[in-house]
């Protein structure tokens, strides 16, 4: 029982870790890219990396419990206002640890945390733009064994048949309104 409470909690937050480790690796390419060392970039991986998935799962969780609702910008916006800098400050800890053999914080840590957190935002839009995509294919594949995945999977089945149906009656509406030849557009302007 707590083996598959344990596995069905894993793979809520799968797509969320999937997408903080890729911002590790991310971030180890940029620094390879820009010519630092390649220790150094798989410092800068590993110690992005981690921190990342750990708080990309953790938002899977979140939603998985339905304390986050899915396709709403504000919670996920917050959310990374905390964990950004909390991953970015693990990062300068862990590559310092990685490279240097100790723990290294930067000069000025409030004055660091508070531009991750500004930049935060960026990385908010991308992951929630990346996780908008991911997840629901995944939640279809894993909801027949996972009672959450089932539920949140639901969520995003019926936000898309919302979406559907107002792009339809869009569509013939638009439609309606080129069928009208000019005669019965004065005529309806007339009667309002």
């Amino acid at each position: 029982m707590r083996a598959t409470r344990m596995k069905n909690h894993g793979e809520l937050a799968l797509p969320g870790a999937v997408i903080g480790a890729s911002a590790g690796v991310v971030a180890g390419g940029l620094a390879l890219l820009v010519g630092q060392p390649a220790g150094w970039a798989a410092a800068t991986a590993v110690g992005l990396g981690l921190p990342m998935a750990l708080a990309g799962g953790a938002f899977g969780l979140l939603l998985g419990a339905g304390i986050v609702r899915p396709g709403v910008f504000a919670p996920v916006g917050l959310y990374w206002l905390v964990a950004f800098p909390v991953a970015r400050l693990l990062h300068e800890v862990l590559a310092g640890l990685l490279i240097a053999g100790r723990p290294a914080l930067p000069a000025d840590p409030l004055g660091f945390l508070a531009y991750q957190a500004m930049a935060s935002l960026g990385f908010a839009i991308g992951f929630s733009w990346l996780h908008e995509r991911i997840a629901p294919g995944w939640l279809g594949r894993i909801r027949e064994r996972n009672p959450r995945a089932e539920r949140l999977y639901g969520f995003y089945l019926r936000h898309a048949e919302a979406q559907w149906k107002a792009r339809e009656g869009r569509r013939r509406a638009r439609a309606a309104g080129r069928g009208a030849g000019p005669a019965t557009v004065l005529r309806n302007k007339g009667e309002s």
